[in-house]
């Protein structure tokens, strides 16, 4: 089974309506994470101006609750420990910046980014939906979105698929060149700018986000990457994103102000 669920016949009915199918112990590290200070730090041109992410930011994630938003509703495709699936149609969720997936999250309800495959399950009323009468209060949007994602981000990355392994050398050089400043020097991301973390993500998703990036089909994308990338070529895709699927996180990498 690719889900189980304590509330299988509710999440039928929210599955079905849509017409797609497409224990966490919290560490103090994680809980610094789940939220930040400063919307000013949610601006600019990579930033966002959609209300709900910024309230989310602000808002202490509930660790257990996610868990429960994510079990009805996010399993289903990302796997029940987030690690997505081999095809690479759904990424590895599990420890990515809690900042980064309130982004996006936000954007595809909001618009931003098109994604018709989850915004069945990630829009505000399939979420209330699904656990309107598990919780003891109605949660609004913003909070789910609080929770969840403070939930993934204490997820356990996995061994992912990886690239072909024959222009390795090449694909260090294209992301020293180009990728550190911004993702790390492994992949790590950054919370506090919400860059996605992409180490040991799934080769084939790297692959159909870089080029969707690159061709502008990813509308929510940094400016400032895809100006970094037009000048890519496909030797510099195939071996960068090959590199990177077999980056692995460090010890320091879980960095509040980084």
């Amino acid at each position: 089974m690719f889900f189980s669920s304590k509330h299988p016949i509710r999440l039928f009915i929210v599955f079905l309506s849509t017409a797609l199918c497409i224990g966490s112990s919290l560490s103090l590290q994680a809980q610094e994470k789940s939220n930040l200070t400063s919307t000013a730090e949610f601006g600019g041109k990579w930033g966002t101006k959609v209300e709900e992410a910024i309230k989310a930011l602000k808002l202490q994630g509930n660790i257990e609750d996610g868990q429960i938003i994510y079990e009805e509703i996010c399993e289903a495709c990302h796997q029940p420990g987030g690690n997505g699936d081999p095809a690479g149609n759904f990424p590895q969720l599990a420890g990515q910046q809690s900042t980064v997936v309130i982004k996006q999250i936000a954007d595809i309800r909001a618009g931003n980014r098109d994604n018709p495959t989850m915004y069945p399950f990630a829009n505000i009323e399939a979420m209330r939906a699904a656990t309107e009468d598990i919780f003891d209060e109605e949660k609004d949007g913003p909070q789910t979105l609080a929770d969840v994602a403070a939930f993934i981000q204490t997820l356990p990355m996995s061994s992912s698929i990886k690239g072909p392994g024959n222009d390795l050398e090449h694909g260090e050089k294209v992301y020293a060149e180009n990728c550190v400043r911004c993702h790390g020097d492994h992949g790590q991301g950054s919370f506090k700018n919400y860059y996605p973390v992409i180490a040991g993500q799934n080769y084939h998703y790297l692959m159909r986000q870089f080029r969707w990036i690159k061709e502008g089909k990813r509308r929510n994308a940094n400016p400032e990457m895809v100006e970094q990338i037009a000048r890519f070529t496909e030797r510099d895709m195939l071996a960068v994103m090959d590199w990177v699927s077999r980056q692995k996180l460090q010890p320091g990498d879980w960095d509040p102000n980084n």
